[in-house]
């Protein structure tokens, strides 16, 4: 009755549609959707029977055609869309024909990037779905490749999260630290990046300079703890750390240390204190050995209480870790 008084009623098209195609007369359901369709493509309820007539048909574009519609229209249907497009995302047509859409640009594609880097249930699904994207030309922000990065770590899955990083970081070598001088400066680090970490009022920064960048901390008095992280993937074998600091004067035992430890638990593989910067011109060395045991490794700053009115500061501007006998420059 509705669509006599007004031929004009999309939502009238729609429940007639439904009720017709409850019936199972698809041909006048179909000719009630295409009909709904010329009316009007705001119509959610419209988008979302165009969405599973595409994808009972097979028909791959014309389901993420009607995605993105229904996207644009209204992203508060990114609840109900985004699970069911991320999943079906693990089947490669999907994939390639999502990253199509993405790659042109739609309002909803750095929303869904975000959305779909915050997955933890299925990483390695994510990994990949990410990992064509970029290949395909769509943005990844800092942010989402960095947490991919780690939820493939927590999930055990090293290697795959290794591919990743090399991926986003070319010519990183997984047999010594990386980024010495700190010259990347990356906004929101991954865990293979040199990450500062900021807590209980200790300030830690990565900071641009001539020749690159530099590690910068300080602690008010009494206060210490990790202050600057990378996660590693040495080899077993024995490691040289070497660095060279700046500003560093304390009394022995608040001096700064590195530590190695095993990622799996936290067991200390060994530290090397780092010096007063007055002390062979700011050098620091050691020796560190990794067992066969541990294949993923954290290597951690710490910045120790102070009894100084000031508390500590310091300031790191070279730091390696490399197999014994070879240096890194």
């Amino acid at each position: 009755m509705a669509l006599h008084r007004d031929p004009t009623a999309v939502a009238a098209v729609a429940t007639l549609g439904l009720v017709t195609l409850g019936r199972n007369d698809t041909s006048e359901a179909h000719r009630l959707l295409a009909y709904g369709q010329m009316l009007s493509r705001r119509n959610v309820q419209i988008q979302l029977w165009s969405i599973e007539d595409a994808v009972t048909r097979g028909d791959v574009p014309a389901a993420l055609h009607w995605y993105d519609i229904t996207l644009r229209t209204d992203l508060k249907m990114s609840d109900i869309l985004y699970p069911v497009l991320t999943k079906a995302s693990q089947d490669p047509e999907i994939r390639s024909a999502l990253v199509r859409t993405l790659a042109a640009k739609p309002s909803w594609a750095n929303n869904y990037v975000s959305y779909v880097s915050a997955q933890t249930d299925n990483p390695q699904n994510t990994a990949t779905l990410l990992g064509a994207l970029r290949v395909g030309g769509v943005a990844i922000p800092a942010a989402s490749q960095a947490a991919v990065v780690g939820t493939l770590l927590n999930a055990g899955d090293v290697d795959r999260a290794w591919r990743y990083y090399t991926a986003i970081r070319p010519g990183a070598d997984r047999a010594r630290s990386r980024d010495p001088r700190f010259a990347a400066l990356i906004d929101t680090p991954s865990a293979f990046d040199w990450t500062p970490l900021s807590d209980s009022g200790i300030a830690a920064s990565i900071q641009r300079t001539g020749d690159g960048g530099a590690f910068e901390f300080s602690a008010p008095a009494s206060i210490g703890g990790p202050v600057l992280q990378q996660v590693q993937l040495l080899p077993a074998g024995d490691y040289r750390l070497v660095g060279q600091s700046e500003n560093i004067a304390q009394d022995t035992h608040a001096l700064p240390y590195w530590m190695l430890t095993c990622h799996s638990d936290n067991r200390e593989l060994g530290r090397v204190v780092v010096p007063n910067s007055a002390q062979a011109g700011g050098r620091f060395e050691g020796v560190l050995t990794v067992p066969a045991n541990c294949t993923v490794q954290t290597l951690t700053l710490y910045a120790q209480p102070s009894d100084a009115i000031g508390g500590t500061s310091g300031r790191i501007d070279r730091i390696a870790l490399e197999p014994l006998g070879k240096q890194s420059n």
